[in-house]
This record gives C-alpha cells, sequence and structure tokens, in this order.
C-alpha cells in the first residue's frame, strides 16, 4: 500500500494505492494522526480511488479513524469507492457511518 497526503486549505486528501488491509495499519495511522493533529485542517478525504481490496481491519481502521476525527473536530469523507470496495462499504452499511461520495 501506497499512501500519498495532498492539502488543499482545510481540507486533507488521502490517497490511498494497493491493497488496504492490516499491513497498512502503521503506515495508515501515521498518515491520519499527522494530520488529524494539524489545526488547520478540518475535513478529511479518503481517496480509495486505486484501492481494490479492503479487509475487516482496514474497515476497523476507518472506524478508529472517525472516532479520533469527531474528538478533534474534524469531518470524513470516503471518495471514489468503487468495485469490491464499493460492495463492503454497502454490504457493511458504511453508508450510515460515513459520507461517501
Amino acid at each position: 500500500m501506497n499512501i500519498d497526503t495532498r492539502k488543499d486549505g482545510n481540507t486533507a486528501r488521502i490517497v490511498l494505492n494497493g491493497r488496504f488491509d492490516f499491513n497498512s495499519h502503521r503506515l495508515f495511522n501515521d498518515a491520519t494522526s499527522a494530520l488529524l493533529s494539524e489545526p488547520g485542517v478540518s475535513e478529511l478525504e479518503v481517496d480509495f480511488d486505486e484501492v481494490k481490496y479492503i479487509d475487516s481491519s482496514a474497515m476497523g481502521m476507518l472506524l478508529l479513524l472517525k472516532e479520533r476525527a469527531k474528538s478533534a473536530a474534524k469531518s470524513i469523507t470516503l471518495l471514489n469507492c468503487k468495485g469490491a470496495v464499493a460492495q463492503v462499504f454497502e454490504l457493511s452499511n458504511f453508508r450510515r457511518l460515513f459520507n461517501i461520495k
């Protein structure tokens, strides 16, 4: 998994590329922790355009991110969810928990 972060004003985008699974935990946590601690960032966007696989541990990472973002008064949007990723989110009712575009 590769993770690229980009900032535009008060929005930070986390661009994921590859398999989003347990092996991504440290990299994902490091990237999101850095953005959550930035006072100028109020919205995080997680871009799944290049993610073809997601497992339950990655979903857990997203739920933890949601809790941490709420504590930091930041919003989260999941972007470009398609294919297997969209199916997993649909089956797990993530649409009720996250803003998905």
